[in-house]
């Protein structure tokens, strides 16, 4: 017999991530062997328990897809959105039921996104206890001081606590808009942009370019891509997973 909690099994079927997965469960959405549940934890049997959200039953994956994609303004990272907005999957919709986003960009965020149905590796990006860092090109208005790249660096309090410490680079700067490199590896609500406010520089335009090292090479804006297998052993490796066991547990 072997048991999972329900939001993870979500994850590892390519539903979304975790986190996600939870406001599925709360919103009624999952039914366990054909039964609405809301209760967030439950354990399931994986060898008797019937999964199904939103009706389709679900299955772990044969195999695991890895994609990079050059997210363009304007889209919403989810499958569906309430209020009718947009989404990434109306401009992907091949990849629909195949993978979901790791982590989210905000409509009006540009930049790398990986999308995927390996469970683990969603969770591993997106948990802050891997400290997996996140490269973002940062348009401020105004003449950015050094004062304020080093208040950036050190650490900024925002109402939900103080930030870690930060790599900052500035990029160029003028009286009307300045530009920097800011890498973060935590994942708060609109937190570049929070950041940036805190030192009086509100952002004018916000680019992710790199994710554990992984960056926007040999795609354009809007366009998808699968990863190489050089790239998804970079990924795993940033998480400490080895990409060799997981295979042969497939197998």
């Amino acid at each position: 017999m072997e048991k999972t909690r329900l939001q993870k099994w979500m994850a590892t079927c390519g539903v979304a991530s975790r986190r996600h997965s939870e406001a599925i469960i709360a919103q009624g959405r999952v039914t366990v062997n054909g039964q609405v549940v809301r209760e967030q934890g439950l354990q399931i049997d994986l060898e008797k328990d019937r999964v199904a959200v939103d009706g389709r039953v679900l299955e772990a994956p044969t195999s695991y897809a890895y994609y990079l994609y050059d997210k363009p303004e304007g889209l919403i990272t989810t499958a569906h959105d309430p209020q009718g907005r947009p989404t990434i999957f109306d401009a992907l919709p091949e990849l629909r039921q195949q993978v979901v986003p790791v982590g989210r960009l905000d409509r009006d965020t540009s930049g790398l996104l990986i999308l995927t149905n390996d469970g683990e590796l969603t969770y591993r990006l997106t948990h802050p206890s891997y400290c997996v860092n996140k490269r973002y090109e940062v348009t401020v208005k105004g003449f950015i001081s050094d004062k304020a790249l080093r208040q950036l660096a050190k650490g900024i309090d925002l109402e939900d606590g103080r930030t870690a410490p930060a790599e900052v680079q500035l990029i160029h700067r003028s009286q009307r808009k300045s530009k920097i490199a800011l890498t973060i590896h935590e994942g708060r609500k609109r937190q570049v942009r929070r950041m940036c406010q805190a030192v009086g520089h509100p952002v004018l335009a916000l680019r992710r370019t790199e994710v554990a090292g992984l960056g926007l090479s040999k795609i354009a804006e809007g366009e998808v891509r699968p990863l190489t297998a050089q790239e998804v052993q970079q990924l795993y490796q940033a998480v400490n997973m080895s990409l060799t066991a997981r295979s042969k547990r497939r197998k």
